[in-house]
């Protein structure tokens, strides 16, 4: 007879791959059951250079979700044409704001960080029971290799968590895609679970609102207008039914709410625009300018509440294009707040939307 602490002791000892009880003894080992916490953000190239930053466009542009143009008219102008030349500007882009240090993308190293924050905490709370990675729906590493490792380790079940905060197509869905193509190719399919975009979740709303505050307790120059820049997607996308316009404005909202301000001091914008089509507006490079040369505006900050890291379209687009046009119209005091990143609140933020979803899979 075991007492308790021979027991504990049981409970904490390693576990290892074991025959199934009442199995034939060359029945395969079979790895103790685990739960996967499988990360996902849009994804990065490999390198600056022409020929990894074609094989990273072509991937992402090659996306329907992305693209949804019939692929007879898209294909040849995205092969004979924009995979000629956007690699040149795409990777002189990338260049300005590449981690040389680690040599990747400032995306992949935020995205580690948060990976290897969340691991602790999740380690912390479910010891063994739970293993947490990260993948890429473009570039590396892949959905398919994380899926492939998650279930070699023994996870029979997988929570998949797209870092969008808010839902749209060509961000949380094209994810999504990728993960359950990856697990068609299991043979021992693992039970899944996606989360659900948490763009109105309060520990989310309150950690977005702490950086604002921050933000401006540290400025020499108090920003007269705060503006949410979101990135865009075609106007008819609302029409056809993607939620992302809604949840943004919402979480616009709540954060003005949490902020205590009124309608005035904080705007909604849209950047990234890409292709001869309309897209949500107000557009963010031209809304800045507007707002300098119309209104006399002279100190703004902007933030962008649907990255969860940053990457290309904040430290470049936002901090060089989009400060620029501000500039250029008479604007004097730009500031750029950054992404929530691997910030403590943002971890405990993205750590309690987990705990939510592992509800019935382990014990709390």
């Amino acid at each position: 007879m075991f007492d308790a602490k021979s027991e504990d002791l049981m409970d904490t000892a390693p576990k290892v791959a074991m025959c199934p009880h009442h199995a034939p003894a060359d029945h395969p080992k079979v790895k103790p059951a685990r739960v996967g916490i499988l990360l996902a953000n849009l994804g990065t190239p490999d390198a600056t250079d022409y020929w990894s930053m074609r094989r990273y466009l072509n991937e992402f542009l090659s996306d329907k979700r992305v693209v949804d143009y019939s692929a007879w008219l898209w294909q040849p102008l995205l092969q004979l044409v924009i995979l000629t030349k956007r690699p040149f500007s795409s990777g002189a882009a990338y260049k300005s704001i590449w981690n040389e240090e680690d040599n990747e993308s400032p995306l992949l190293t935020i995205t580690k960080k948060q990976t290897a924050a969340i691991k602790e905490t999740m380690k912390a709370r479910y010891g063994d029971d739970v293993m947490v990675d990260f993948c890429m729906r473009y570039g590396n590493p892949s959905t398919k290799s994380k899926v492939r490792e998650m279930t070699e380790a023994g996870c029979t079940k997988i929570l998949f968590f797209p870092l969008y905060p808010h839902y749209a197509g060509a961000t949380s869905a094209t994810a999504n895609d990728q993960f359950f193509r990856a697990l068609m190719e299991e043979k021992w399919q693992p039970i899944a679970r996606v989360v659900e975009p948490y763009f109105e979740e309060p520990a989310y709303i309150d950690a977005l609102a702490q950086s604002i505050e921050t933000a401006y307790a540290n400025a020499e120059t108090k920003p007269e207008k705060l503006i949410c820049s979101y990135h865009g997607v075609p106007e008819r996308y609302l029409r056809e039914g993607d939620p992302y316009h809604c949840q943004c404005q919402k979480t616009t909202r709540l954060l003005k709410e949490r902020l205590g301000w009124d309608d005035t001091q904080i705007v909604t914008t849209f950047q990234s625009r890409f292709g001869p089509e309309e897209w949500l507006k107000p557009y963010t490079v031209k809304e800045v300018a507007r707002l300098a040369e119309e209104e006399g505006v002279k100190n703004i900050a902007v933030c962008a509440p649907a990255f969860s890291a940053d990457c290309i379209e904040t430290l470049e687009e936002i901090n060089e294009e989009i400060a620029e046009s501000f500039e250029e119209a008479g604007g004097e005091h730009f500031m750029y707040i950054p992404c929530l990143n691997d910030d403590p609140a943002h971890i405990s933020a993205l750590s309690s939307v987990i705990d939510k979803n592992l509800l019935g899979w382990v014990n709390q």
